[in-house]
């Protein structure tokens, strides 16, 4: 999706967060990987919750995956939204082996189906990731 959406509330980076919104600025999905048991974690964090190590390292990823699970929203939970119901809420298994929450805009998808990350701008630059078919 590349239509900006209107009053869309701009989340706040967090110490663990930052690198991961400053790579959205490049419309790039970046995941930490744990140096321990090498572990892709998501989401950002300061150790890795399936070893406890503290070394987790940024990498960028394909954004390329499949639907696990979808649930089909038809009342926006905020304005910014309102145009845009019916949504739906995914769960997508990455490429890379992690699964991710996001959101799909438009007809629903079908668990199995294949999606790759979009982008919607936000005013400061940085960039949502949702996800697409295809």
């Amino acid at each position: 999706m590349n239509a900006e959406i209107r009053d869309l509330p701009v989340p706040e980076p967090s110490a663990a967060s930052g690198p991961f919104w400053e790579a959205t600025r490049n419309r790039e999905l970046h995941m930490q990987r744990c140096s321990g048991c090498r572990a892709l974690v998501w989401y950002p964090r300061f150790a890795c919750p399936h070893c406890g190590h503290d070394d987790l390292q940024w990498e960028r990823l394909s954004g390329r995956g499949v639907v696990y699970a979808v649930s089909v929203h038809h009342r926006a939970p905020i304005a910014a939204l309102a145009d845009l119901v019916p949504y739906s809420v995914v769960l997508v298994d990455l490429d890379e082996g992690v699964r991710i929450m996001s959101n799909i805009f438009g007809p629903p998808p079908q668990v199995g189906e294949a999606v790759g990350v979009g982008w919607i701008p936000l005013t400061d630059g940085r960039n949502l990731p949702t996800f697409e078919r295809g």
